[in-house]
């Protein structure tokens, strides 16, 4: 994802990096050369003058506006909720480490609250990993120890695995006599929340926007937009490649966004900063802790995925 502060407007219009038009300029590019070549022979194929005028394209296009309209809602609830379950990761872990130096009265170099630090950490990263479907072990091995590594590295949903972990922490306090069966169940609230979380996040990645959807709003795009130059041949000549471009420019980015931003979790420029989430949660557990501070942002612009 791309972070960057406000911009002056003058300087947007001519940002590339982000944008998508760097993926949409082989296709409007084709459609320029198309609406060219359908200027140039006034509009007719196989010398039969094709009877289109604005006015049937207009109240169209308006429609389509609606229906793409729609899309681009459903693409960006989708994404706002994958931001709203990282959001709520952060809360539930800084509440375990708060309830662990607190509820069980352990110091805060105690090597268990780093334990349960890691633990915490690893469990964001290894979600992310799991979203993504990229190889966690790198993250894992810098940690957790050998015999955590054992027991996750072979599991399939390795967030699970490191709940059950976390949880099989807060027993050994129980056994220790650090909590009681009351706190105890004060953490099992929040490993439940964070059981949440990962059934929320799979269930993005395991439900797409429906395929038949997609696929008529993508064909209806692109036949408008074909046909955009037989309505303006006529009446704006040879700007009409010009004109058909800008509308085609307009449709086409805002499919090519709801497309990115369907899949929330992905590491295209606009999909959310998931490792920048999995540094703030590790720094921020840390700094609960006071043990040390992770500089997980720069305040420039940057990109992080």
């Amino acid at each position: 994802m791309i972070i960057r502060k406000k911009e002056h407007w003058f300087k947007m219009l001519f940002v590339w990096h982000g944008s998508v038009l760097p993926q949409l300029l082989p296709r409007l590019s084709l459609l320029f050369i198309l609406s060219m070549m359908i200027v140039y022979l006034h509009g007719t194929i196989f010398s039969f003058k094709v009877p289109l005028n604005p006015t049937p394209l207009a109240l169209f296009g308006f429609v389509l506006a609606l229906f793409l309209g729609f899309r681009n809602n459903a693409s960006y609830e989708r994404f706002w909720e994958g931001r709203k379950l990282w959001g709520a990761l952060l809360n539930h872990t800084r509440s375990l480490l708060r309830q662990a130096l607190t509820l069980a009265d352990l110091s805060t170099d105690d090597p268990r609250i780093v334990d349960l630090i890691h633990l915490l950490s690893s469990f964001a990263y290894a979600l992310k990993h799991q979203l993504r479907g990229t190889d966690p072990q790198q993250d894992m091995a810098k940690r957790l120890n050998e015999n955590q590594m054992n027991i996750v590295v072979e599991a399939q949903y390795k967030p699970v695995i490191l709940m059950r972990l976390i949880a099989e922490w807060v027993q050994k306090m129980r056994h220790e006599n650090r909590i009681d069966t009351i706190q105890q169940g004060y953490f099992e609230e929040n490993l439940n929340k964070l059981a949440e979380v990962v059934g929320g996040c799979e269930r993005i990645v395991s439900t797409p926007i429906p395929y038949s959807y997609r696929v008529l709003l993508h064909r209806t795009i692109y036949i408008y937009c074909f046909l955009l130059s037989f309505g303006f041949v006529d009446s704006l000549s040879w700007i009409t490649p010009l004109i058909v471009v800008f509308i085609a420019y307009t449709f086409v980015a805002f499919e090519a966004i709801a497309d990115e931003i369907e899949e929330p979790f992905g590491v295209e420029a606009n999909d959310l900063a998931l490792n920048s989430m999995c540094q703030m949660i590790e720094s921020a557990l840390f700094d609960m802790a006071g043990t040390r501070r992770i500089n997980w942002q720069e305040p420039n612009q940057q990109i992080i995925y």
